[in-house]
């Protein structure tokens, strides 16, 4: 009852705020992870996932239950084939039998757009998972093919951010030489079949590394002297940018210049371990009200100054029952009661009205790659910068009120 009468607000607050928020629809998704044991079912989550302006929901799975949850909703779902399902898929029956019962059965009430073939494989150290790779990503291509679904949905798989040797300067990016032979068919694969680079990318990992040395406004989006690619003369006012043009240069490095490049990974813990450097919620905050923000704008990285960028904000929830440090259980834009972690984003509020990012600003020196987590990131938040700029600069005013009454409804939830 505690949680209809919550979830009753929430509702009440998203039909309000539907008349200002036409600019952010189409331009959120919201990855959602569950590895949890006191998440909301699924038909609760809608009213966040619309709470937040968002349209698209990425998956590591593809749960039964939300993707029943959310037919006939419009929102867009990316569903991924666990690691452990890599070597099944050289079965060309044992693929199409996976599409039909986890793609096709629920198109096209759910819209289903894209497969993601594990995650973070080629820095597993894993050599069977490699090698079983790209076999699993083709043989669920042909499965697509074959049931007349490959012009709707797409296949691709994430990487760490680690699959680069040098990532700065950006101009200098490059793939670490002992994944070349592998990462070169997939770019070839994607070349084909016309779908996205996805890279995981944390700059809190670079900064957590060294602290000394990278400057802290410099990740957080915060204004900061920045730094100058000496090569392309390209100036940098945030990590996040610095990285993804590293991606760019690295895939032109192979012949691959015209890839799109997608983040589908990107995050900031509001909690850590004592060694977690920076792991604190007003950094949490600022990292992704910034982001939120710079998206909004309409801000192409230098060297993709035109490019909508496609980024995947880690995560919808904290997940209570994450392996690793107590970071990894505590990037959620909401806690699984349904209240935000922080009150940021949820409504944009924050996002739009947080202070401006000057391009001026950080006296960091380096863009090391970030070390990636022990266990890959389950959950987060996907934006494309399909928003209307000219609303922009007054949205911020529009939703302050939204915000007032999401919080008076939370406590009468309780």
């Amino acid at each position: 009852m505690e949680h209809s009468r919550f979830y009753y607000h929430v509702s009440l607050i998203l039909s309000i705020s539907g008349l200002v928020f036409p600019v952010m629809v189409g331009s959120i998704g919201i990855n959602y992870g569950q590895i949890a044991n006191n998440l909301p079912t699924p038909d609760n989550v809608i009213p966040l996932v619309k709470s937040i302006g968002a349209t698209k929901v990425k998956l590591y799975d593809a749960d039964p239950r939300v993707l029943k949850a959310f037919a006939n909703t419009g929102v867009e779902f990316i569903v991924g084939l666990g690691n452990e399902y890599l070597s099944k898929m050289r079965d060309p029956d044992k693929a199409q039998a996976w599409v039909k019962a986890n793609v096709q059965a629920y198109l096209p009430a759910t819209k289903i757009t894209c497969i993601t073939i594990g995650n973070e494989i080629l820095t597993l150290n894993d050599t069977s998972l490699t090698d079983n790779l790209l076999p699993a990503m083709q043989g669920i291509q042909t499965a697509l093919v074959n049931l007349g679904l490959d012009k709707q949905v797409s296949v691709t798989t994430a990487h760490s951010l680690a699959v680069l040797d040098v990532s700065f300067p950006p101009s200098a990016g490059s793939f670490r030489k002992d994944l070349v032979g592998s990462i070169t068919p997939i770019l070839n694969f994607h070349a084909k079949t016309n779908s996205p680079f996805l890279i995981n990318a944390y700059p809190f990992f670079a900064f957590k590394s060294n602290p000394k040395q990278v400057s802290l406004d410099f990740v957080l989006f915060q204004p900061n002297q920045g730094v100058v690619d000496p090569k392309s003369n390209f100036h940098y006012d945030n990590m996040l940018f610095a990285q993804i043009d590293a991606v760019y240069s690295a895939l032109a490095s192979l012949g691959y210049s015209k890839l799109p490049v997608h983040i589908s990974e990107t995050g900031w813990p509001s909690k850590g371990d004592e060694d977690e450097v920076g792991a604190t919620l007003e950094n949490a905050k600022k990292y992704n009200g910034n982001l939120f923000k710079t998206i909004c704008q309409r801000k192409g990285t230098p060297m993709r100054p035109n490019t909508d960028l496609n980024i995947y904000v880690f995560a919808l929830f904290n997940e209570n029952m994450k392996p690793g440090p107590t970071s990894e259980r505590n990037y959620g834009l909401f806690k699984p009661d349904g209240s935000p972690a922080y009150l940021l984003g949820i409504n944009g509020t924050d996002a739009i009205s947080t202070n401006s990012t000057p391009t001026t600003a950080a006296t960091t020196t380096t863009t090391p790659a970030p070390r990636s987590p022990e266990s890959s990131s389950t959950g987060y938040l996907s934006i494309s910068a399909a928003v209307k700029g000219r609303w922009i600069s007054c949205i911020g005013q529009l939703l302050f009120p939204l915000l007032l009454l999401s919080c008076l409804a939370f406590r009468l939830a309780f």
